[in-house]
């Protein structure tokens, strides 16, 4: 099966460097670094026939994603999550069409399983003895998951004291080992890119990974798929890292270009008040963000003061149309609450601030109450039970006779 021809491309100076070499920088301004394809090409190569008689996941677009031999990928069955018509929300908010793209359905709980299997496939294509990464957790959850798959060594940084222990103790089951920084996220992530510049045998498979992207991206293939290849109007994603809703925008584009949707959908992206360096600068009009040095948030995935992906996130929004906005840990609780008990779906925290944000972008009335909007949740609830309590009642303690149940129910 042919692939597609690819190299890679600085996102500032525009530089360009063959797809043989692995970098994670641009040699020349240190910037981030994305895949470009030759499109001509690639439209000879995807046929939509064919992708029907694969199973829906992540590589049922292998001619869209770069990896040379797809007969030896390192894969937990990622992607295929489901896309799911929430009619009660709709109702609630005032809208006429609402869809949550469930991330929590991947392997490890979240969306980090679609970049993970291109990455590590990736560096197990590269000889790699190890890979490594900085994590809040989900990254750590993921990676280690894939590591243990291929037979390689995991390295985790993670900041002490930040991770919920959901995401934790998978790290821990899949046989990591787990460094604790005394220090936040940025410090975790600057480490472990001086690491692996220092070893070349130990792969990075931080969002600063361009293969990591094209795994992500695959989340709007999907979405177009299930909604029979159309574009919704609207895509609210949670914005921590912010190598997500740019990979995201950078598989609608795909689809774009290849003439397999007409129109692209406006991105709009939400981070929390106390993590929020990328809607600040949105806000500001500017071209630059200041860094948050202490972040703070409920929404331990998206506690990022330093945006490793920032340039490119507010390239999409900017691009596409849309807008970035706050909310606060109230409002990320309420949306978590309302997910579970109006939809069925149980999210992280992180996840539930695409809700949050939608409902202060239809109340601005930046989205369209008749738009077709899908809200990406990024992870499972169970990724962090603690934080229930702060959402629902407790267990009611009762006697075990059927007098003090009915009693307790309310029922006499």
């Amino acid at each position: 099966m042919r692939q597609m021809e690819y190299y890679f491309q600085c996102i500032s100076c525009n530089s360009h460097y063959d797809s043989k070499a692995m970098i994670y920088k641009c040699p020349r301004c240190q910037d981030l670094l994305e895949i470009r394809y030759d499109y001509d090409q690639a439209g000879k190569l995807v046929d939509r026939e064919v992708w029907k008689t694969r199973s829906f996941s992540v590589w049922r677009y292998r001619e869209l994603i770069p990896i040379e031999n797809t007969s030896r990928v390192v894969t937990l069955g990622e992607g295929g999550t489901g896309l799911h018509r929430s009619e009660n929300l709709a109702g609630e908010i005032g809208i006429e069409r609402l869809s949550i793209k469930f991330e929590g359905e991947n392997p490890t709980g979240s969306f980090k399983d679609r970049g993970m299997t291109v990455g590590v496939s990736r560096a197990v294509e590269e000889k790699a003895r190890m890979v490594a990464c900085a994590s809040t957790g989900n990254t750590s959850a993921s990676l280690s998951a894939y590591a243990a798959r291929a037979g390689l060594r995991c390295v985790v940084l993670i900041p002490a004291g930040k991770i919920a222990q959901g995401k934790l103790a998978q790290a821990i089951a899949h046989g990591a080992t787990i460094l604790e920084i005394d220090g936040n996220f940025d410090d975790a992530l600057r480490l472990v890119i001086e690491l692996t510049n220092r070893y070349r045998s130990i792969a990075l498979l931080n969002s600063v990974n361009p293969f990591r992207v094209e795994g992500q991206k695959t989340l709007a293939y999907e979405v177009c798929d299930q909604l029979n290849f159309r574009s919704p109007d609207v895509v609210v994603v949670p914005v921590g890292n912010a190598g997500n809703i740019s990979a995201i925008w950078k598989g609608f584009q795909d689809f774009l270009r290849l003439g397999i949707i007409q129109k692209v959908p406006r991105m709009m992206g939400i981070q929390a008040e106390g993590a929020a360096p990328i809607a600040s600068a949105y806000r500001a009009k500017t071209e630059e963000i200041q860094l948050i040095e202490k972040p703070e948030t409920i929404a331990t995935a998206i506690r990022i003061g330093a945006p490793a992906s920032w340039k490119k996130a507010l390239r999409a929004v900017k691009d596409s149309g849309g807008a970035m906005e706050t909310v606060s840990d109230e409002e990320i609780l309420q949306g978590q609450k309302s997910l579970a008990r109006r939809e069925g779906l149980f999210v992280e925290p992180a996840s539930a601030s695409s809700l949050a944000g939608l409902r202060k972008l239809v109340e601005q009335g930046l989205v369209n109450r008749t738009e077709e909007i899908v809200c990406v949740a990024t992870g499972h609830g169970l990724k962090d039970p603690q934080i229930v309590s702060r959402i629902g009642d407790l267990p009611l303690k009762t006697k075990p006779d059927i007098e003090s149940v009915e009693q307790a129910l309310g029922l006499k």
